[in-house]
């Protein structure tokens, strides 16, 4: 357990007992692929982020809990979607539902744990938690669709994956900070910077991990290295590396992000090495981490906090 878990361990016990209850189905294949995801473990960051906003703001009752499990049902939903949408075989070190059960069962437990989520969001009886979410379930689904179509286009802007990975990652970061400040009545302005934050950590978040596809080993990763690059992915470090390579460098790349071939990785590492594209994409993600710091300002200073920006730096930090 990484030391900003620590200060939330007993909510976060709490958050692992509610999903085992909330997965429970009449339906064996369900709990089968739920059971299979939760056991992977994985650093819980969405929910984590909703424990400690609410903890830094005072809030001692248990709606953190539900929140906590709402956004980790939907995360794990667009999981399941994403592996079945990119054919991935690996998550978290072991395979993934798809690989194992087949497209058809991942997509529909996706479907259900969805489903599940907007039941314990009712429960909850917070309309604006409600409308937060449900806004944010609607943008990562535009943003699936949006990565989707700049698949095998290396002529993909920088402006247009940012508006991905804020569609399709940052913005859950964004709505669990959101939610958990109106769960624990924080003024406009905590709410305000908690959101803020919560961008800035999921944006610091996937430039990272877009990062380490290029930088990592598939053990330390848990996925296989250069998958973004099999599915054709124009991520940051290639549309950097494009852009202030030679001709043929460019060119190679381009055609890699085309045909969906990582048979050139190494080469094309090399490139992303020598133009300064991974030393780019961790310059945008540290920036990100500044932004994200500079909003704990306007919140309580405690033990919660601290650990918030802990997180902050971990996302920048992290080799996983």
């Amino acid at each position: 357990m990484l030391s900003f878990h620590q200060v939330v361990a007993d909510d976060f016990t709490a958050v692992n007992q509610r999903i085992i209850n909330q997965l429970h189905s009449d339906v064996p294949l369900v709990e089968d692929i739920g059971h299979h995801l939760i056991a992977a473990g994985g650093k819980r960051l969405r929910p984590l982020i909703v424990l400690l906003s609410a903890r830094a703001l005072g809030y001692s009752g248990h709606k953190h809990v539900d929140l906590a499990v709402i956004i980790e049902f939907i995360h794990t939903a667009t999981l399941l979607h994403d592996d079945v949408v990119d054919t991935s075989d690996l998550r978290r070190g072991r395979p993934t539902a798809n690989a194992q059960w087949g497209n058809a069962p991942s997509v529909l437990v996706g479907d259900f744990l969805y489903s599940r989520a907007f039941q314990m969001m009712v429960a909850l009886g917070d309309i604006n938690v409600m409308s937060v979410l449900s806004n944010t379930t609607n943008m990562i689904a535009e943003g699936e669709v949006q990565q989707l179509v700049n698949a095998k286009d290396p002529a993909v802007t920088e402006d247009s994956y940012f508006s991905v990975i804020r569609k399709k990652t940052a913005i859950l970061f964004d709505s669990a900070c959101e939610a958990a400040a109106l769960v624990s009545g924080a003024t406009q302005t905590q709410q305000a910077a908690l959101s803020a934050y919560g961008l800035a950590v999921g944006t610091a978040f996937q430039l990272v991990d877009d990062a380490l596809d290029y930088h990592g080993d598939a053990e330390t990763l848990g996925k296989n290295v250069g998958d973004d690059l099999a599915e054709g992915k124009p991520t940051l470090p290639l549309i950097y590396a494009m852009r202030k390579g030679s001709r043929a460098q460019s060119e190679l790349i381009a055609n890699a992000i085309r045909a969906g071939d990582a048979s050139q990785l190494e080469a094309i590492v090399d490139i992303v090495e020598q133009s300064g594209a991974m030393d780019y994409t961790l310059d945008c993600a540290r920036q990100q981490v500044e932004t994200a710091l500079a909003q704990l300002q306007q919140l309580p200073n405690n033990n919660y906090t601290q650990a918030m920006a802990d997180l902050a730096n971990f996302a920048l930090e992290r080799s996983h």
